[in-house]
């Protein structure tokens, strides 16, 4: 009984989830059905009375449809999610993992203690001999390393300009149904001001969330999505029900024959019809695997199949080509209802447009987290609701870019030719990346691998030479955006590298450390000093600066870094790693806290707090069987945060009677004035010794006395003797971007009396 009731529940969340992926997921796909027709006979081919060309448009697109996102997307590579997690930088996460490569700089053997890389089987071995030499070969060549994160970035490059396009074309498609009751003179005055002011509109609303309209996007698209199946069954039936032989591969083979190269060029018009097929793998962290499999394959898949046959029936029955609009979407609509339809399809288009803006703001977040993109203001607008981000400099940058695309251009022809590249080459590097996926993370076949990328690569190149012919008549525009991006992300990913390599090449030595003493020399007084690296292990450059410099320092130093590890996920009992730097006497630790690439970072005063509490559980539980990882002589111990540790230290403020007891840790009370009481609450099982409860006095006495943040404002130049190219990358290209881009996320709402920064000079 309770087995059923589960199983119903369990389809319950299912079909939940699924009716929700139709207003996130498919917006995008579900309105391609307003230009495909539009775009492919553009100017390429022409609609003759023997229906061929129709008839083999309508064959193309069932059969596109069906092979890519029905086979390839629902049933291959939506099984290729990392940890629940899909897309591009989720698929090149994957196989970092696996194959051992990693973009980031300071990686640790630690990290793949993580559960999350557990979770996939990355110890496994592979069984094939041949995939085998494949992982040491990539593991060997940096050049291989750097091609495959090249095709990443492109790949990444191209949804953005997609999150540029998809938007523009949508749009302007759904508010062309104004050229049916108006003159060609009075519509072309009114279809770019009326395009550009809902796009203003759209990109406007995007600070509020998604969360505050999400419940509208759903029916929307439900609603559209029934209206152009309504429309294509009244079509079929009305026009031509005999329609359905033009599902037969043949009619590819006639139209191909008879309109030969002007045929194959049509495919970039054609192509436009699985234009966010990505998107069912990119939110997939949103949903699961099973409900955007439901939602498209008995939901989405028949209702643009029979929109697209109901198009084809109306056309084949209408020969008349007076204007080019005669061959779009609103002429198949009856008469009566093309008004209520016209308001649908620009609210379709509306919420199409915001899932690839969505979608775009998510890529270029996990990009930045795996030190691809420069640090940039990430606003999170749900609290309930993961991963519903908004990124207000990408926002503004998109919109204006929209803009000038739709005011550009003009017309759904160029627009489809741009948008049609962007789609297909997303597709072609997700392919790719497949390929190595089927080797290297699920130990199969290289056969299976290369059937894989021969059959789906070869339908996705035929597609991409359409498209790429296009290049003088718009498809220069995601070409442009891609080179654009993949510039930044680039240079900053060379620059921080270069960065880090400066960072461990001149790092202190512990017998410098050593030597100093427990007092380091100079005065030691009360207060933490938190001190932000990048380094992993070793005692930064900055430290001996500031040592050398400063009369004084703090009590309880705490060498603080802040990384990503490639995973989507870290979970909090694993947050932070913590370890001691030099002898117990002088109070110097390091704490690293590790977040996925699409983790949320927290505030900084419970990142504050948990910070503190990590140092005091790991005084309290440093024994030698919780030690996990030896580097350089550092004991790292794995601490949750507070919150994920109810065992652990807490730390709690009232404004009781002064007593301790077994339990607690209280910091010594300020004679000045009177204050609320903050103490450590210790677990009584273990007992500490009294070395660790003086330990952890202290650490009470220096949070209550304040934390002071010591960053450090680096100044990057190439060194003498680089090449020219390196000191353009670094001098101008590296600098403008750091000088540009954000500072670490809890250095932001610090005060100025609580800060200190220091510069120094990198020669890279």
């Amino acid at each position: 009984m309770d087995f059923g009731r589960n199983k119903r529940e369990s389809w319950k969340n299912v079909l939940t989830l699924a009716y929700q992926s139709l207003g996130v997921v498919y917006g995008d796909l579900s309105t391609s059905p307003l230009y495909v027709y539009k775009s492919a006979f553009a100017e390429d081919i022409h609609h003759s009375e023997t229906n061929e060309e129709i008839y083999g448009v309508l064959s193309f697109v069932f059969w596109t449809l069906t092979l890519m996102p029905l086979l390839k997307y629902v049933f291959i590579v939506l099984k290729a999610d990392d940890n629940g997690e899909g897309g591009t930088f989720a698929l090149y996460s994957l196989l970092c993992r696996h194959a051992r490569l990693c973009s980031l700089p300071n990686c640790q053997l630690a990290d793949e203690e993580l559960s999350e890389y557990q979770k996939d089987g990355t110890s496994s071995i592979s069984k094939s001999l041949l995939g085998s030499s494949l992982k040491s070969t990539l593991e060997k060549h940096k050049l291989l390393q750097r091609l495959l994160l090249v095709l990443a970035l492109i790949g990444t490059c191209m949804v953005i300009g997609d999150g540029v396009l998809t938007p523009a074309i949508s749009v302007f498609s759904a508010v062309s149904g104004f050229e049916l009751s108006m003159s060609k003179e009075q519509h072309r005055y009114v279809e770019v001001p009326a395009a550009c002011a809902i796009l203003v509109f759209l990109f406007a609303l995007q600070h509020y969330g998604t969360n505050r309209v999400g419940f509208l996007f759903a029916p929307v698209v439900i609603t559209w999505l029934l209206c152009i199946s309504a429309i294509g069954i009244y079509n079929i039936c009305e026009w031509n029900p005999h329609v359905y032989q033009a599902l037969s591969p043949y009619y590819m083979y006639k139209f191909l024959k008879k309109t030969q190269k002007k045929g194959w060029m049509s495919l970039g018009g054609i192509l436009l019809c699985i234009t966010g097929s990505e998107a069912m793998f990119a939110d997939l962290g949103h949903f699961s695997q099973l409900s955007i499999k439901v939602a498209f394959t008995f939901v989405v898949y028949p209702s643009l199949i029979l929109a697209y046959m109901g198009q084809a029936a109306y056309l084949s029955k209408h020969h008349i080509n007076e204007t080019d609009y005669r061959i779009g979407f609103y002429v198949s609509v009856p008469v009566k209802i093309r008004w209520p339809v016209l308001v649908i399809a620009i609210l379709a288009a509306v919420v199409g447009s915001q899932s690839i803006i969505t979608g775009t703001f998510s890529i270029i977040k996990q990009c930045s987290a795996l030190g691809c993109f420069p640090k940039i203001k990430i606003i999170h607008t749900s609290s309930k609701i993961h991963g519903q981000i908004y990124i207000p400099q990408i926002n503004w940058t998109l919109m204006l870019l929209c803009l000038a695309v739709t005011i550009g251009f003009r017309d759904t022809k160029r627009m489809g030719n741009a948008s049609g590249l962007a789609v297909i080459t997303v597709m072609l590097v997700t392919t790719c990346l497949m390929s190595l996926v089927i080797v290297l993370c699920w130990h199969k076949s290289v056969l299976l691998a290369v059937f894989f990328l021969f059959f789906f690569g070869s339908i996705e190149a035929l597609y991409f030479s359409a498209s790429l012919m296009k290049f003088l008549e718009g498809a220069w525009v995601p070409i442009a955006l891609a080179l654009i991006f993949s510039v930044i992300m680039y240079v900053w990913h060379y620059g921080t590298l270069k960065k880090y390599e400066f960072d461990v090449q001149n790092r202190v030595s512990i017998n410098w450390l050593l030597a100093l003493g427990p007092t380091l020399g100079i005065v030691r007084v009360r207060g933490i000093g938190l001190i932000h690296t990048e380094l992993v292990s070793g005692i930064p450059a900055i430290f001996s600066h500031f040592v050398t410099n400063l009369l004084a320092f703090h009590q309880v130093v705490v060498f603080l870094c802040i990384k990503s590890v490639p995973v989507p996920h870290v979970s909090p009992g694993e947050r932070f790693l913590v370890g001691r730097v030099g002898p117990k006497g002088y109070r110097l630790y390091r704490c690293i806290a590790r977040y996925g690439y699409r983790d949320i970072h927290k505030d900084d005063i419970e990142f504050e707090k948990d910070l503190t509490c990590s140092i005091a559980e790991f005084i309290r539980s440093e024994r030698p069987e919780h030690i996990t990882r030896m580097e350089n002589d550092e004991k790292m111990t794995v601490i949750g945060t507070s919150s994920s540790n109810s065992q652990g230290v807490s730390i709690c403020a009232d404004g009781g009677d002064d007593h301790e007891d077994s339990s607690e840790i209280v910091s010594a009370k300020s004679p000045e004035k009177p204050r609320k009481r903050v103490r450590f609450v210790v677990p009584e099982s273990p007992q500490i010794d009294s070395e660790a409860r003086e330990e952890l006095r202290e650490l009470m006495e220096a949070r209550e006395s304040g934390m002071a943040f010591i960053l450090g404002h680096s100044y990057v130049r190439a060194k003498k003797g680089s090449n020219l190219m390196k000191r353009i990358v670094i001098n101008y290209g590296y600098d403008f971007l750091r000088r540009n881009s954000r500072e670490p996320t809890y250095a932001l709402s610090i005060s100025h009396a609580s800060t200190l920064e220091v510069g120094m000079v990198y020669q890279v």
